[in-house]
């Protein structure tokens, strides 16, 4: 496994992370679980996200007891608040009481003392942007949290939590989009606003919700087993997923196998490896409903891709490429 710092900051992350959205308490059961984490370990991951609103709860504390006999120091265990986690009218948002409550709960689910990277899930334009500092930086003063970091913030929203946190003198330092050959919406704004701020990026969804697999074949039913068809992760998921079902995409990423292929790796392999080329992300998360699936992906870590490859992949994708920074978020 290879590693880079986190932004501007001291904080060194595995280049493959593992994530736990779809798969810790919904599609697959908590013993695969345990294998799937305990495969990133033996490859070398070393920086785990999850989220409290992921599985209803469930998936951080799976990760929780999956990683509870794992020296604590030598990883970095990462989650985030902002989405709803009851029905009460301040059990969502980026409020003070919100973030407060959510983070003492993260912190007994994940069985920690506390949260190395404390992501902000999505902007909360209900709630003044102050407050939300404040409560994080709170957090940073008590020892639970180290480090801050955006989700799906748009280039004007991190400016001005980044102007917050100068402030506040608290350690903004990543950001958390979604990132793939195919969805190129943070390459305009957000990267360039990013990089003067001093934020790394830690991308989520390399594979396109699983598209770039390419187990999605033109003119052909949904594999019965595929995330597309799982009830976990509904609506939103199948939504991300549904985007792409189109056969003129279908066709190209098809197109895409020869490539890889040249290069001895599989398309999935082809894909988290383009993520990592981009300078300015630290890390890519991937998911695995297998331990075999954790080994194949974590190989793309050392993989370089020449720019002729890069050029090839653009001409294979081109006009099915999202490049809309509106649509960050």
């Amino acid at each position: 496994m290879e590693f880079n710092k986190l932004g501007n900051s001291g904080l060194s992350i595995s280049k493959i992370a593992y994530g736990n959205w779809i798969n810790h308490g919904g599609k697959v059961n908590e013993e695969m679980a345990h294998a799937c984490v305990r495969a990133a370990l033996d490859v070398g991951i070393t920086t785990f996200d999850t989220a409290d609103v992921y599985s209803d709860t469930k998936a951080e504390e799976i990760l929780g007891r999956s990683l509870q006999d794992v020296r604590r120091e030598s990883i970095e265990l990462c989650t985030k608040v902002c989405h709803p986690t009851g029905n009460g009218p301040n059990d969502k948002g980026l409020s003070r009481k919100h973030i407060l409550e959510n983070c003492h709960a993260s912190l007994r689910r994940l069985q920690t003392d506390y949260i190395d990277v404390y992501y902000a899930h999505r902007y909360d334009p209900t709630t003044p942007l102050e407050e939300t500092m404040l409560a994080f930086s709170d957090l940073v003063r008590q020892g639970k949290v180290l480090y801050i970091g955006v989700s799906e913030w748009t280039a004007e929203q991190i400016t001005r939590a980044a102007s917050l946190a100068r402030e506040l003198h608290i350690p903004l330092i990543a950001s958390q989009p979604q990132y793939s050959m195919l969805w190129r919406v943070i390459e305009t704004d957000v990267i360039p606003t990013c990089q003067r701020e001093g934020l790394g990026q830690v991308v989520w969804s390399p594979l396109a919700q699983g598209i770039l697999t390419g187990k999605y074949l033109p003119q052909k039913p949904v594999p019965v087993q595929s995330r597309a068809n799982s009830d976990a992760g509904k609506p939103f998921f199948n939504k991300l997923a549904r985007r792409w079902m189109d056969d003129n995409v279908l066709t190209a990423i098809q197109k895409l196998k020869p490539i890889a292929q040249e290069m001895d790796l599989t398309l999935a392999q082809l894909a988290v490896a383009w993520v990592l080329q981009n300078e300015h992300v630290s890390s890519a998360i991937i998911g695995a409903s297998s331990p075999e699936q954790v080994r194949e992906n974590a190989l793309a870590a050392s993989v370089k891709l020449e720019p002729a490859i890069m050029n090839q992949i653009d001409g294979v994708l081109e006009g099915i490429i999202e490049y809309d920074p509106s649509k960050t978020g």
